[in-house]
């Protein structure tokens, strides 16, 4: 449910095209280190018009001296070359020689990315030989390959071939930007550019011819219907797609999404793993206008769906529910009262309504209002990348300046929100969130296998957790598997980013997570073998260690566990997270001014690796360097000892491992926030006592796992909630969101007392 965007969108999209680039592209042979640069002055654009001449003569002069030790590698650069160069009927000859010896080593594996570059040769050298025209090489190429391949190896590559043009425009220039202030390039930079460049020069030549290519091949193999209607019990038409493949010899099992976005590609991808592919929509989705009401009648309709599935000729009757986000959400709405015919889930940082979204900590956010305002009227401002974006920035730090309280945002916004308003009249976990899913014992009836996916950098892991650890709980026999890596919540849109907001992710953790999903369900379904990589019920990467672990149980992850305490220093910032205890009473003490809104331009940083740390309303307490490699895995708790002169508080806590060189490495990402008043129990409000020395204690909803270097710290920052895209905690103790800037004339004092400590699982 991650409604970010904008700055990062157009970096994310070239380094999306990066990795597909160096997919194709090996590193040069050691050789190349004492082989002279060549001269070299990159066009300032990739729309200038001497830009191709430019390239085309790189790759010229390369061609003579390009040299490599592996003869598969020495093949596919010097076919990027001779394509770039022009030499279209030599490309081809390459093209062919690697496919050759490719061949037997790659006869049980999928088609590649390379099979792309195949297609291109091909169709280019045609073009020049036959004096025909690329649209009609092309279409020759495109069919002498693609109606060859299975029917899941052709999504694949039409999957490949119908990437936007703009995301290899935005790498090349990317690239081009970086050369720009040399005048030469050493060879193994220039192979890769080379590519880059036909990258972006293919992708642009046959970009317009995909889509009518894709849709010939797809009548061949798959049977659709993307306008089927199915009633509910009361009367109410669900729209779906249905594709199936055309020559299955029995009925085949269904694999569902129940979503509120417009996703008929996710039907063919599961016709094309060899099972009947639907995709049903919540009601009012289709609907003109638009009438959504989110969450509250997935869970019947999606039951609805299912039992109309199992009564169709094509079905075995056995039906597999998988999402991620929303879709996620309503496989698990689906299995509050399991159909007979659901036998299995696979959900991706699936969303939890009144535990990760809206609020999250009982904490409502600003993103909840402009989602649930986007999907439940058809007229609202729509997303439309970095300007829109900039445009709720605006709102964000209007309301934030104007104090008024948080109910106020749709009228300050001309667009008022009666979903949202329904929202913010439950911040308890109270009976209208608890029957949106499972609840309590309902976890223990949910007797069919169950796939989780999520990231320690994925807003939605809260929400991911949530569902498995209950499902345990209440059914310590269950069949629930849960595997967590380096992940963001895109990770089934995109897969895993090979840098992700700065930090380079472990290779081990580069793996294709929806692949992984079929596989899972092939072992249910079809009698396949368990995917490897699912060897135990919590499945993690260790970062730092590239390194796959497999546990039992949370608490299986780590042999014990490191208490810090939170010692005050003396003067000073910086505090100090000490393995002992202290014997004398200090504290750190925090004041934060609510009435003060100069901070509204702050944003939250976005990289996950940083050069120095700058806390917003925290409190920093840094440990002593770590004697020997330390690897954290798990979720972190801890009893916070204090005294404040408020009723109620919302507390963020964020974990740092601070390298021996300086860089400050988030170990997860968001911040973990709670309201103090639900850190006890999350459906009764217990608000705190003003004045009195307490304690609280909590246990995070975020678990990581990262290997700590020798000579690194552990940082922790403990600090109160006051930031323009949130609801604001005043401490009166009334509604929240009803409280304004008047409930601020006295600031927030807070004393932490030395006795407060963090528990930090561990695996020596």
């Amino acid at each position: 449910m991650n409604m970010t965007s904008g700055p990062g969108a157009i970096t994310a999209a070239a380094r999306w095209a990066g990795a597909f680039i160096l997919l194709l592209f090996a590193a040069a042979s050691r050789s190349w280190a004492a082989a002279p640069e060549l001269e070299f002055h990159a066009p300032a654009a990739v729309a200038d018009a001497a830009t191709p001449g430019i390239m085309r003569d790189l790759a010229g002069r390369l061609i003579p001296v390009y040299q490599d030790a592996d003869p598969l590698q020495y093949l596919a650069n010097l076919s990027a070359l001779q394509l770039v160069a022009g030499d279209y009927a030599a490309a081809y000859v390459s093209r062919q020689s690697l496919r050759d010896r490719r061949r037997r080593a790659d006869a049980t594996r999928p088609v590649g990315r390379a099979v792309i570059y195949d297609i291109y040769a091909q169709a280019k050298a045609a073009e020049a030989e036959n004096r025909v025209s690329f649209a009609d090489s092309f279409t020759k190429a495109f069919r002498d390959v693609v109606p060859r391949l299975s029917d899941q190896d052709a999504y694949a590559v039409e999957a490949w071939l119908g990437a936007s043009p703009s995301r290899f425009q935005e790498a090349l220039q990317e690239s081009l930007d970086q050369q720009r202030t040399k005048d030469s390039i050493d060879q193994s930079e220039a192979v890769k550019l080379v590519w880059t460049y036909l990258s972006y020069d293919a992708y642009r030549s046959f970009a317009p011819l995909v889509q009518p290519l894709g849709a010939e091949d797809d009548g061949r193999r798959y049977a659709t219907d993307d306008e089927v209607l199915i009633k509910t019990a009361d009367g109410v038409n669900i729209s779906a797609s249905l594709v199936r493949p055309k020559e299955a010899a029995a009925p085949l099992p269904t694999l569902l999404e129940f979503s509120v976005y417009d996703s008929p590609e996710h039907a063919k991808e599961c016709a094309a793993h060899g099972y009947a592919g639907v995709v049903a929509y919540a009601r009012g989705t289709r609907a003109t206008p638009r009438s959504v009401v989110p969450y509250q009648h997935d869970g019947e309709d999606a039951r609805a769906v299912i039992d109309w599935i199992a009564k169709q000729a094509w079905s075995d009757g056995r039906v597999g529910m998988y999402g991620d986000g929303y879709s996620g959400f309503t496989a698990w709405a689906a299995a509050t009262h399991v159909p007979p015919a659901l036998k299995a889930i696979a959900s991706s940082g699936p969303s939890a309504p009144g535990i990760d979204f809206p609020m999250q900590g009982n904490i409502f956010e600003n993103s909840a209002y402009r989602w649930s305002l986007q999907l439940t009227e058809t007229n609202a401002p729509r997303d439309a990348g970095e300007e829109d974006d900039a445009a709720w920035r605006s709102l964000d730090q209007k309301w934030y300046r104007s104090g008024r309280p948080y109910r106020d945002l749709g009228r300050l916004y001309g667009h008022p929100n009666p979903i949202f308003i329904r929202w913010l009249n439950h911040p308890s976990y109270d009976r209208y969130w608890q029957k949106m899913i499972p609840y309590r014992e309902q976890f223990a009836h949910i007797n069919i296998p169950v796939l989780t996916t999520t990231g320690y950098f994925a807003p939605s892991e809260p929400g991911a957790l949530y569902y498995f650890t209950q499902h345990y709980q209440y059914d310590r026999h269950a069949d629930h598997v849960l595997l967590i890596g380096p992940y963001d919540d895109a990770l089934m849109q995109r897969g895993p980013s090979a840098v992700l907001h700065g930090y380079d992710i472990d290779p081990a953790a580069l793996i294709d997570v929806r692949e992984l999903r079929y596989e899972w369900f092939d072992h249910i379904f079809k009698g396949g073998a368990m995917p490897d990589l699912l060897k135990n019920r919590v499945n993690y990467e260790v970062m730092g260690a590239n390194e796959w672990r497999h546990a039992p149980s949370f608490e299986a992850m780590a042999a014990g566990s490191l208490r810090f305490y939170l010692e005050a220093a003396a003067s000073g910032a910086v505090h100090r997270l000490s393995r002992h205890k202290n014997s004398k009473a200090t504290f750190a003490r925090q004041t934060v001014n609510f009435a003060d809104r100069t901070d509204a331009g702050w944003m939250p940083p976005v990289d996950l690796i940083s050069q120095n740390l700058a806390p917003h309303h925290g409190v920093m307490f840094v440990s002593d360097p770590l004697a020997k490699p330390t690897e954290f895995s798990g979720l972190f708790s801890g009893r916070l000892d204090f005294t404040v002169n408020k009723m109620d508080m919302d507390v963020h806590v964020t974990l740092y491992e601070r390298q021996a060189g300086g860089a400050y490495v988030r170990l997860f990402e968001p911040t973990d926030e709670f309201r103090a008043s639900y850190a006890r129990d999350r459906v009764h409000r217990h608000l705190l006592k003003a004045g009195e020395r307490q304690e609280l204690a909590f246990r995070s909803e975020r678990m990581t796992s990262r290997r700590l270097e020798a000579g690194s710290r552990l940082v922790m920052v403990l600090g109160i909630n006051k930031r323009p895209d949130r609801e604001i905690n005043y401490g009166t103790g009334n509604d929240v969101s009803a409280e304004s800037i008047a409930d601020a004339k006295i600031p927030l004092k807070i004393r932490w007392y030395s006795d407060s400590y963090v528990d930090i699982p561990v695996r020596r």
